[in-house]
């Protein structure tokens, strides 16, 4: 295994609000392993990633996600391994996530590998009752909602060189409802198919400057 360190440290403050999810995916092209476990080890080095965010800053429960992950190839082997971290808060509600990946990767050809992956993921959701509404506060159904651990798996495919990558996955198969009704949805995780594609384009002759346009 080459011993190149590849880290990565993104913190930013939005202005404008979205999904509490979209936090995870934001710079998905360096922690790409979130979203598809076949992306464990394929660097060819050890991986290391960080992420702070934060929007509404100021506002009393605004949305706030801290991630963090790492990921190698096994030596002499086509495995790779990863682990991951996130923390999302927003209002009175407190996500832990901590998962797992294993990923083994096929030669196709001298410059492409294609790598599958799995991921298995523990996730621990708490409701802060003291934060609700004071009426809402003695539900029993949101009294339930503390401290609530739920299980998941995820599974991806990843085809990829140095210059370009295609990748197919789905992070969570297991629909987990916390607490929805007519009236009030706390929390839902439904299952999302996710494609990422990216290509390297050198912008000048000794390959300094490179051009990176990705999507998902």
């Amino acid at each position: 295994m080459r011993t190149k360190l590849f880290f990565f440290v993104i913190m930013s403050i939005a202005l404008t609000g979205y999904a509490q999810q979209d936090a995870q995916y934001t710079q998905y092209m360096y922690n790409a392993i979130n979203i598809n476990p076949a992306y464990a080890g394929s660097r060819g080095a050890l991986s290391v990633f960080g992420l702070y965010r934060t929007q509404w800053v100021g506002l009393d429960g605004a949305p706030e996600t801290s991630s963090f992950s790492i990921n190698t190839p096994i030596n002499n082997s086509n495995l790779g391994i990863g682990l991951s971290l996130v923390n999302d808060k927003i209002g009175p509600t407190n996500e832990n996530n901590i998962s797992a990946d294993l990923s083994y990767s096929i030669q196709t050809s001298p410059d492409f590998k294609l790598s599958f992956g799995i991921k298995g993921t523990a996730n621990l959701f708490n409701l802060d009752v003291n934060k609700l509404n004071p009426e809402d506060q003695g539900d029993p159904q949101f009294q339930d909602l503390r401290n609530k651990f739920s299980p998941n798996i995820g599974a991806g495919v990843y085809w990829h060189s140095d210059k370009a990558y295609i990748g197919l996955s789905v992070p969570n198969f297991i629909e987990t409802n916390r607490y929805d009704d007519n009236d009030v949805a706390i929390y839902k995780d439904k299952i999302n198919y996710y494609l990422m594609a990216g290509y390297v384009f050198d912008l000048d002759k000794l390959q300094y400057i490179k051009f990176k346009p990705a999507v998902l």
